[in-house]
């Protein structure tokens, strides 16, 4: 089993970069790949976030902010967990970046030691069915009932797991919070069972395979769907124009970067820009806040805005904007 390689045209890794060191085997180790699947907006990249113990995958209200298979790596004790956080499985819109984010789904569940079916607890719909029909037999599948913090009849679930059990042959059952820490360390208890016995593919202390420059990327569209909401439709990306670290620094490194935010109509981008500019000019402070934490750097960033008219439904425009 391989890890996907970090692309190489990508400019910079989130420290320490893929490149350091392979780790040294010791006896007794435990490493393994991770799925976290679910329809849109069950919470897979918050349970991924607080998996790992810092954020590496964006979220919001919107369904679809998730559009890359996310890895994120946590090691602790003798198990090193490689989870792969997935775009969430659309039904609704056949575009071309909906059936590339549909195919991401598909490729995330096919070679893994575990699968995590994240559901809101209590709820099952034909969205989740659509998800649950994509998971192959022989491996293992946790049925992680999220968001249970949000039941209020909580003898409800009892019969609920029951009728879940009858739908699929899970492994466990694991109701729970994404949000509280004692859940998800009871889910890392749980999840380790399951990770071959095999020396670590990653150092002790990397957070994830992708680069700096996709997190960034990442950070802005999080920011572009929180402070828009639901106005500005999901169809809207992001591009990274430049991300160059100043040469020379003896200090705090600092980082330029450029990005532009595609939109498909004239009206979005008046939206997304904001009276004199101000809502586009709070997307680039609290994206530059988040990144300077994230990469402890001093960042400096420029945002722009363009129309490209149905850009989600080219499939040659959708792959040079990186999807799949």
């Amino acid at each position: 089993m391989t890890i996907q390689p970090r692309d190489a045209s990508e400019d910079a890794a989130l420290p320490p970069v893929a490149a350091a060191p392979a780790p040294v085997p010791v006896e007794g180790q435990r490493c393994g790949l991770v799925a976290i699947v679910g329809k849109p907006n069950v919470g897979k990249s918050t349970l991924l976030n607080a998996l790992v113990g810092q954020k590496i995958s964006i979220t919001s209200r919107k369904a679809q902010t998730t559009r890359h298979r996310i890895t994120g790596i946590r090691t602790q004790g003798a198990a090193q967990y490689v989870f792969v956080d997935t775009p969430g499985f659309q039904t609704i819109h056949g575009t071309a970046l909906n059936k590339s984010l549909n195919k991401t789904v598909v490729g995330a569940v096919s070679d893994v030691d575990l699968v995590l079916f994240v559901v809101e607890a209590g709820s099952f719909t034909p969205a989740d069915a659509k998800v649950l029909a994509l998971l192959k037999p022989g491996i293992p599948v946790l049925l992680v009932a999220n968001k249970l913090d949000n039941v209020h009849r909580r003898g409800d679930i009892a019969p609920w797991l029951q009728s879940m059990q009858e739908r699929h042959a899970f492994t466990e059952f694991v109701p729970m919070s994404a949000k509280q820490p004692k859940d998800i360390e009871r889910l890392l208890g749980i999840c380790e069972k399951y990770l071959p016995e095999q020396p670590w593919w990653h150092a002790e202390d990397e957070l994830t395979d992708r680069s700096e420059k996709f997190l960034a990327s990442e950070m802005v569209r999080e920011k572009l769907f929180r402070l828009t909401g639901d106005e500005l439709p999901y169809t809207s990306t992001v591009v990274i124009d430049k991300f160059e670290e100043e040469a020379g620094r003896t200090s705090k490194r600092m980082l330029r970067i450029a990005a532009t935010i595609v939109v498909e109509r004239e009206g979005h981008k008046a939206m997304v820009i904001g009276d004199k500019g101000e809502k586009l000019k709070r997307i680039g402070t609290e994206t530059r806040v988040e990144l300077e934490k994230l990469l402890d750097a001093k960042v400096f960033i420029e945002l722009w805005v363009k129309v490209r008219s149905g850009w989600a439904d080219d499939e040659a425009r959708v792959r040079s904007f990186g999807y799949e």
